[in-house]
């Protein structure tokens, strides 16, 4: 694989951390593991916001 290739699978793979972006696949590969059907996404999305906007840790003040 090229260098230019690589770099750019590295900053595409660390974007999509930054954006969360992975959290979506990770999810949707848990629950195919556990046989489930995954929220929409949509939903998880909301979910996420939520858990995010109620977390005490998450605040200065």
């Amino acid at each position: 694989m090229t260098r230019v290739a690589e770099a750019a699978r590295t900053l595409r793979r660390y974007v999509r951390e930054l954006t969360g972006e992975a959290r979506w696949d990770d999810y949707v590969a848990e629950c195919a593991a556990f046989g489930e059907p995954p929220m929409s996404r949509r939903e998880f999305e909301r979910r996420r916001d939520h858990e995010r906007e109620h977390q005490a840790g998450g605040r200065c003040c």
